[in-house]
């Protein structure tokens, strides 16, 4: 009787485990990493061209701007906020840059320039969220609007797009002439930095408590409203540097460039696990997700997709991203009971 007691006992033991390991598994990251290589491999088997060493060049020029600017996002929503300026913020710094070329301006000082005046704009959205309370939803919205507003009105409906080509070549240039952008490699060394702040110190664990309880995280000491303020500015720098990667990449300063980039953003954030509400998500997941978003928008592209096609895509992913994780949540929370 005794031995029975005991092996009910270990059999329930390994059961235990056995549940909790695939509570483990049921990782959100783990799903977008498992369909991104599906799709890999299905549009290397079944789209023409999308195998070739130019075009994966080019897929991954085309991730870089995304990619940039998500990484900031990502902090940004995980404390419990958004920013959907950064298309416009770009927008506005690749026009800037065009009318100091016009100018006469050193281009080493331009791209200066336009870093810095990202991080004002990005600290005007900081201020109106941190230092007035208001909901950064509402604020970003707003500003999406006036800075592209004002990206017309330095530059008007022209374009610059006489840079040197030494400048414009380098956007574009590879690793030993490959397929590997080294845009990719400084953005990929960025984004290296970005995971250790979030998930390696102190400020990282700072942001998940804001965005889990920003009133509980206030009274454990965290300088909630500060991290925020540098949190959006952080944004606004990056988006500047994305603006003169965009400029530098096309050849062409335009106040146009980047329209709709945030939406590309926000969905390669969401798709990535981040939660909308605030306090999960990883960067290897949002790498994950911007890669995944960048090959269906390839693979569809090459396949003579339309291109309103591609935006119904973007924005199905958008909203799947929101409600599947709450779903594998549930369902986690489930699991993580039963295990217990």
């Amino acid at each position: 009787m005794v031995r029975d007691t005991l092996y009910a006992s270990s059999q329930e033991s390994r059961d235990v485990r056995a549940r909790a390991g695939l509570a483990s598994l049921v990782r959100w990251e783990s799903a977008v990493v498992l369909v991104l290589l599906l799709v890999v491999v299905g549009a290397g088997l079944g789209v023409d061209g999308f195998a070739d060493a130019r075009n994966a060049r080019f897929l991954m020029l085309d991730a870089v701007a995304v990619l940039l600017i998500a990484l900031p996002v990502t902090l940004v929503v995980i404390t419990g906020e958004i920013d959907l300026s950064v298309a416009s913020t770009l927008g506005l710094c690749s026009a800037v840059m065009g009318q100091l070329w016009l100018s006469g301006w050193p281009l080493e000082l331009i791209v200066v320039a336009a870093v810095a005046l990202g991080a004002l704009l990005g600290a005007v959205n900081g201020l109106f969220v941190t230092g007035f309370g208001l909901p950064s939803l509402a604020v970003t919205i707003g500003t999406l609007a006036a800075y592209r507003g004002l990206a017309f009105v330095v530059l008007g409906d022209q374009a610059v797009a006489d840079f040197p080509t030494d400048w414009t070549s380098a956007a574009v240039e590879t690793v030993a002439g490959g397929a590997l952008p080294w845009a990719m490699v400084i953005t990929l060394l960025l984004a290296v930095g970005f995971g250790v702040t979030l998930h390696l110190t102190p400020f990282g664990r700072q942001l998940y408590a804001i965005g889990n309880n920003a009133e509980a995280a206030a009274f454990a000491g965290v300088p909630v409203a500060r991290a925020r303020f540098w949190l959006f500015v952080a944004c606004g720098a990056v988006s500047g540097l994305a603006g003169v990667y965009w400029t530098l990449r096309y050849a062409s300063a335009r106040a146009d460039n980047g329209e709709g980039l945030e939406l590309a953003v926000v969905a390669a954030v969401l798709l990535g696990g981040v939660s909308i509400f605030g306090g999960r998500g990883t960067l290897l997941g949002v790498l994950a997700g911007v890669l995944l978003l960048a090959t269906l928008r390839n693979a569809l592209q090459l396949a003579d997709v339309r291109a309103d096609t591609l935006d119904i895509v973007t924005g199905s992913l958008l909203i799947a991203s929101v409600v599947i994780p709450n779903a594998v949540a549930l369902a986690r929370a489930r699991l993580r009971r039963r295990a217990t």
